[in-house]
């Protein structure tokens, strides 16, 4: 990209955002406004000054430099915040005004082409997750700078993931959402509906509509996963807990910061506080009849999208075990989604 072909933030249009979407102030706006998500970090790096005073941090996709000043204050002697995005521009006049001009230094531009004014860190912090923890996700150049750049002994924020699936009785939504496209307006627009029911929905799932136990799907160690290691297939088992109808996969993610003298947890289900990330619903195709103790059994595969390794191609296959041999209740089927 040349000199002419950079724009600053408060010049840039809709052109210049498609390309750069994390100039946008809106998405840092609601990021910083989930409390669930950014006083997570707060409190772990606030309660954590063993492992920051005195220390040097790298901040990955430092955004507007909130994680940066947290980790400033909790004591750590430099902070390195870099972000390829133009709203770096900005955070560099955020971290003069709130007086960090010396203790922290950003750097504009993408990890694996820049050269950081440090060698080595003693602490990696990011807020790396994307819906589905792994949709659009920065883990892998988080990977990247933890294997250039962590000090030995060093630690990641957060260092675990977890990822959760249940199933969902959610027949309002789903008429209105995948349903709809049968008749529109007196017209036949059911080609759309295969389309529409294979793109994963990310919204907000109240806890009442849950028909199934939660079950673990993945777990993923900051520390010591590989980037191979991102793109995985699953079992699972849920157990139904009432009788009831499933219409939907449900899917969400718990995160931890396990290096804490005490663990400092959030999670992104149904069960918990609102979050930015929501959960994300992947409809049936056909709607499953349930009774209690049933069994529902399958897997989960999870790979970037060869095109574009922002997006993410999910196949779950399943099928009902039923509590009484599912005589007349049987389903089984294997659906491909595509977040992108």
């Amino acid at each position: 990209m040349s000199a002419e072909d950079i724009v600053s933030v408060d010049k840039m249009t809709s052109r210049d955002y498609y390309a750069d979407s994390y100039a946008h102030f809106g998405i840092h706006e609601e990021m910083l406004k989930d409390k669930v998500r950014t006083l997570s970090y707060r409190n772990a790096m606030y309660n954590s000054p063993n492992l920051f005073r005195g220390k040097t941090v790298l901040d990955v996709g430092c955004g507007t430099a909130i994680l940066s000043m947290f980790a400033a204050k909790a004591g750590a002697k430099h902070v390195v915040g870099i972000d390829m995005s133009n709203i770096i521009d900005q955070a560099q006049k955020i971290i003069e005004a709130n007086g960090f001009k010396n203790t922290i230094t950003l750097v504009k531009g993408k990890l694996e082409d820049v050269e950081l004014p440090i060698q080595q860190f003693d602490v990696i912090v990011s807020e790396w997750m994307g819906y589905f923890l792994l949709y659009e996700s920065m883990l892998d150049t988080v990977l990247l700078a933890r294997d250039k750049y962590l000090a030995p002994g060093g630690k990641m924020f957060p260092d675990k993931a977890s990822i959760y699936i249940a199933a969902i009785e959610d027949q309002e939504y789903k008429e209105e959402k995948i349903n709809f496209w049968d008749n529109v307006y007196g017209f036949d627009y059911s080609c759309l509906k295969e389309v529409a029911l294979r793109e994963p929905l990310v919204d907000t799932v109240d806890i009442k509509a849950v028909v199934t136990d939660p079950y673990l799907l993945k777990e993923i160690n900051v520390m010591t996963v590989t980037k191979e290691e991102l793109a995985f297939k699953a079992p699972f088992e849920l157990r139904v807990t009432r009788d009831d109808y499933v219409h939907a996969f449900l899917a969400w993610f718990d995160i931890s910061f396990e290096a804490c003298h005490k663990p400092v947890k959030f999670s992104t289900g149904p069960h918990s506080q609102y979050t930015h990330w929501k959960q994300t619903v992947f409809y049936t195709i056909d709607t499953m009849s349930v009774v209690q103790e049933d069994k529902i059994k399958g897997t989960l595969s999870c790979a970037p999208n060869e095109r574009n390794n922002r997006d993410l191609d999910i196949v779950i296959e399943y099928e009902l075990d039923g509590a009484d041999g599912a005589i007349g209740r049987e389903a089984k089927e294997r659906i491909e989604y595509k977040m992108a």
